[in-house]
This record gives C-alpha cells, sequence and structure tokens, in this order.
C-alpha cells in the first residue's frame, strides 16, 4: 500500500509516494533496493507509474515515486513548467531521501524514468556513483534528434508554430505576466508539443486527477538543448534502455546510439509500441517484466554490503 510522504528540493515541498515492498526476497544485509520513480515530460506521478511501482512492490522492491515542482501534487511556480535543469535536481533530492527510508539499503537504488525522466535517469546516474542500476523506458535522450523526428512525422510547420507560442510565453516571463500555455497531447493537426492518434483518449485511460493537459509553452525553444545521451560515457552501473519502434515522440536510433555509447553495462530491448502504450495495458505489462528479470539480476549481484 502506497504512503504519502514529501520532501523539500531547493525550498520547495514536493510530493511522493512510497510503496514497500511485499516482501524481502531481495533483501541483502543492507536492507531491500528501492527503486526512485519520476515521470514524463508534463506527467505525474499518478498517471501510469503506480502500475509500476506496484509491480515492482511485488517483486521484493520498493518503489518511491515524486512529482516534481510545479507539477501534481507538488508546490512551485510557475506551474507546468517543464525546466530540465529543475527536474533532474528534484530527481537529486528524492533519490536522498529514498536513501533514508526505513528497511532500504542506500547502496542499492534504482533509477526508473520515461519518456523525458528516461533521459533524466541517465544523467542523474552519471553524477552518482552510488546508483546501482538505472531502468530508461522509451527515453529522449537527443532533443536535437527528437526535434528532427517531430518535423519528419509532423511537418516543420508545426515546429514553428510551436516555437512561436514558446517566444510568447518566453515574453510572459520576461514580464511577469501568467504563463502561456500548450496542450500536451493531442491528435496530429492540433497544436500540442505532442500529437499522435488517440492520445486524448489513451492518455485519459491512465492520467491520475492531478494531471492537466497543459504546460508552458516555453518548453518548447528548450527542448533540443536537452541532450542526456552526452552523459551515457559516464555511467558506471547497468543500465535498461528500453525503445517502441514504433515511438513517435521519442527516436528509437537516437535511444539505440545512447544504448551503445553506455557500453557492456548497457542493455538494449526493443518493442513494437508507441511512446504512450507503455503506461497501461499489453505494453506496460510487457515491458514491466522484462525491468522486473533485469533488476532481479542485476539487485541480486549487490546484495553483500560494500
Amino acid at each position: 500500500m502506497k504512503r504519502d510522504l514529501a520532501f523539500v528540493s531547493h525550498g520547495v515541498r514536493c510530493a511522493a509516494w512510497h510503496v514497500p515492498a511485499d516482501g524481502d526476497v531481495l533483501a541483502g544485509p543492507g536492507g531491500r533496493p528501492c527503486v526512485v520513480m519520476a515521470h514524463g515530460f508534463g506527467g505525474t506521478r499518478d498517471s501510469g507509474l503506480l502500475n509500476y511501482a506496484e509491480g515492482f512492490a511485488a517483486a521484493g522492491i520498493d518503489a518511491f515515486a515524486f512529482d516534481y515542482r510545479g507539477f501534481g501534487d507538488s508546490d512551485g511556480t510557475p506551474r507546468q513548467d517543464v525546466s530540465v535543469r529543475r527536474q533532474r535536481q528534484d530527481y537529486h533530492a528524492a533519490l536522498a531521501v529514498a536513501r533514508r527510508l526505513p528497511g532500504v539499503d542506500p547502496h542499492r537504488m534504482v533509477l526508473w524514468g520515461v519518456s523525458y525522466a528516461g533521459g533524466h535517469a541517465l544523467a542523474v546516474a552519471a553524477q552518482d556513483a552510488r546508483v546501482a542500476a538505472v531502468v530508461s523506458l522509451t527515453p529522449v535522450t537527443d532533443g536535437l534528434a527528437s526535434l528532427a523526428h517531430v518535423a519528419r512525422h509532423a511537418g516543420v510547420g508545426r515546429l514553428l508554430r510551436l516555437a512561436g507560442h514558446g517566444l510568447r510565453d518566453a515574453a510572459h516571463a520576461l514580464t511577469a505576466r501568467a504563463p502561456h500555455h500548450v496542450p500536451l497531447v493531442a491528435e496530429p493537426g492540433s497544436l500540442a508539443m505532442m500529437g499522435v492518434p488517440r492520445a486524448p483518449e489513451i492518455c485519459a485511460s491512465f492520467a491520475g486527477p492531478t494531471f492537466r493537459n497543459e504546460v508552458c509553452a516555453r518548453a518548447a525553444l528548450k527542448a533540443g538543448l536537452n541532450r542526456p545521451t552526452t552523459y551515457a560515457g559516464r555511467l558506471h552501473c547497468p543500465v535498461l534502455v528500453q525503445i517502441g519502434t514504433r515511438d513517435r515522440i521519442a527516436p528509437a536510433g537516437a535511444a539505440r546510439r545512447t544504448a551503445r555509447k553506455v557500453g557492456r553495462l548497457g542493455e538494449l530491448l526493443e518493442y513494437p509500441v508507441d511512446h504512450l502504450d507503455v503506461y497501461a495495458g499489453p505494453g506496460q505489462r510487457r515491458v514491466l517484466a522484462d525491468q522486473l528479470d533485469f533488476l532481479a539480476r542485476v539487485l541480486d549481484s549487490t546484495r553483500s554490503p560494500r
């Protein structure tokens, strides 16, 4: 059963859930392993993450899922502002708190991220030598490649429209006006950060009550600067990269290149799914099963004290 917690990141309260393991099957002398979970671009912890957290708990792994500042139940303004810098700061803060959870082994921490957070997990793990493993699901690993991917699928015109809205929002920020938001997901052809068929319908099937289908438009101006692939060669723990071969948001080719950069520590698995298919249903169950297999192997080898 999940427990509500809160922690502070750079002076702002962030909301989190702790889902304790159901048993001690993977416990070692230092305690149980724990997965720290972050949501994707504009998401919230109540939008699909619990499906994974409960699976980890059933396998003997604690889970700690949190909302970034400005999203979900966390405090912080402006609301719905996707800031790579702040989100990674929050991830580091969540990891520090999760290490101190009762019964958790601070040396057996796993970083788990989906979409944008799949890239954040790589960057945070590269900066923290104590992380035991990373699960990077349908990750956005190269913002430049993602922009090119969107241009191929939706046309350059869509990128230009988003850039225009981004400039409008940036002007609002400079003049201390309320943020200008754009939809996060919509049907192809409509203005949104992500335009894929049936996107609103699919999101509604797993989105929780705190999810808002909007983000600050300024994120469109910064997307190309987000390149967690540059951290891949600095990773020092096993990494599972899971990609969707039909992904219209996070290009599979960029994720493959990132997995290759990880080298012998990297493991790459591919699935015939689109970006939103991994939050619920058959796609979610399949990738979760592979994550549990990966973590059972990796975490079993780290039971001895360090």
